[in-house]
């Protein structure tokens, strides 16, 4: 991983995003953006090419309401009849395993969990795995204090378990996790994931919606059989330990609106929706 690269490289992304977000109805100009970014016009779309693989101008209609609602049309077939078919979580790039109640119980007595900090095409992230998978992945502003503050929230969570400072471990995993590469046939990443039977559920339904497409609240109901359930649905949104690989951010609104609580941040959020759809593209082509 090109580490310090990634994170300045996402800082400045960010900004852009956030910019396009706050004056989308003026269609600001790409030396505005570049502007914003503290970068020439040229060198902005160099970044933004290399990050993304497309221009930025390109990237923008992946953030349309336009898009977004054509993109959930799209996905609902794939919910109604995912979570009746269990096979086809085996056709994911991610797998996953429950917490046994037992293992809820002791609250990781016994068990050794390893952890490094590591930058991605969305910024710094903490990555926390068991020999039974990834256990966590939270992003983090890149200071000692919010380092020390998600760590402790990691341990907190597991109170009983053993914690090892182990970069070489979890980098081969942090690049699995952000490899650019689609639903489709191969060895998953394995998740293993602490939480209710309500959340567990939530998050299966979630694995259900393929990378570069988008969910809606009632969709991941309906799928689960609740579709009455879309606050507790957005609360187990929320408390979701793996974050992108579960992949909340492809919630929305059934409007195609953007404007949803997102954890990491809407303009993460974006940057995540519009980062697969293009590479969704790019593969389909």
């Amino acid at each position: 991983m090109e580490t310090q690269n990634q994170s300045r490289d996402y800082a400045r992304i960010e900004k852009a995003i956030l910019y396009i977000e706050a004056h989308y109805r003026d269609q600001p100009t790409l030396d505005r953006i570049a502007a914003e970014t503290g970068l020439s016009p040229h060198h902005f779309q160099r970044l933004f090419t290399r990050w993304a693989g497309i221009s930025p101008k390109q990237f923008v209609r992946y953030l349309t309401v336009e898009y977004a609602k054509a993109a959930l049309d799209r996905t609902e077939p794939v919910l109604n009849s995912g979570l009746s078919g269990p096979s086809r979580l085996h056709e994911l790039f991610v797998d996953y395993e429950a917490v046994s109640p037992g293992e809820y119980k002791t609250m990781g007595v016994g068990l050794k969990f390893h952890y490094g900090f590591h930058d991605g095409p969305f910024g710094a992230f903490l990555l926390a795995a068991t020999d039974r998978g990834i256990c966590s992945l939270t992003f983090v502003d890149d200071t000692s204090e919010e380092r020390d503050q998600r760590l402790g929230d990691l341990r907190s969570h597991w109170p009983g378990g053993e914690f090892i400072h182990d970069p070489d471990f979890t980098g081969r995993l942090a690049e699995l996790a952000f490899a650019p590469r689609a639903n489709g046939p191969g060895e998953p990443l394995r998740v293993w994931l602490k939480g209710t039977n309500f959340q567990i559920k939530v998050w299966q339904a979630l694995l259900l919606v393929p990378s570069g497409r988008l969910s809606s609240y009632g969709e991941i109901g309906r799928a689960m059989g609740k579709p009455r359930a879309a606050r507790a649905i957005g609360s187990a949104l929320a408390d979701n330990p793996v974050a992108w690989l579960i992949p909340c951010h492809r919630v929305i609104r059934a409007t195609g609106g953007f404007k949803t609580d997102y954890r990491w941040g809407s303009a993460r959020k974006r940057a995540m929706i519009g980062w697969e759809a293009a590479r969704r593209e790019a593969h389909a082509m």
